[in-house]
């Protein structure tokens, strides 16, 4: 049984870490994927109809590394690496649901956004999507966009 107070601290790492992970996923977007790791990211600025992409296998080590992380974690009596591998799943998800099923429509879903964040950040995208090349371009954030990228009213 994990203390309370050991318990809460987790649950603020877990946290911590979700929210952590856009500036890595920023970084990591910038510096790899619009650096010397775009022959992996290009074809996700090509719009293709494939199901997977090069483009996939950098969600694919955040998928491993967070199982790994987990699995570790649960094996050590649910210490701190089982909480940081649920913030990075989380960030994962987060992603998965925004950028390639909200933006990419990769899963076919009538979803038409409400929310001003969810507008703004997907703005952002598009226009990254028009700007950006192998190493320039603008908006690498992921789940978050600053107002600038806010969608004028209709």
């Amino acid at each position: 049984m994990i203390p309370i107070i050991l318990l809460l601290l987790y649950l603020c790492v877990m946290i911590l870490t979700f929210l952590s992970m856009e500036g890595v996923a920023w970084f990591l977007h910038k510096y790899v994927m619009h650096g010397f790791g775009w022959f992996l990211h290009e074809d996700h600025h090509r719009y293709t109809k494939k199901r997977f992409e090069k483009n996939d296998l950098f969600g694919a080590f955040f998928a491993v590394l967070s199982f790994i992380l987990i699995l570790t974690g649960f094996f050590g009596g649910f210490d701190i690496r089982f909480f940081i591998g649920v913030g990075v799943a989380m960030y994962g998800i987060g992603y998965f649901l925004v950028h390639d099923t909200f933006f990419h429509r990769r899963i076919k879903i009538k979803y038409r956004p409400k929310s001003e964040y969810i507008k703004r950040v997907l703005h952002a995208h598009a226009i990254h999507h028009q700007k950006s090349t192998a190493h320039t371009g603008v908006c690498f954030g992921f789940l978050y966009a600053s107002k600038q990228y806010s969608v004028p009213p209709e």
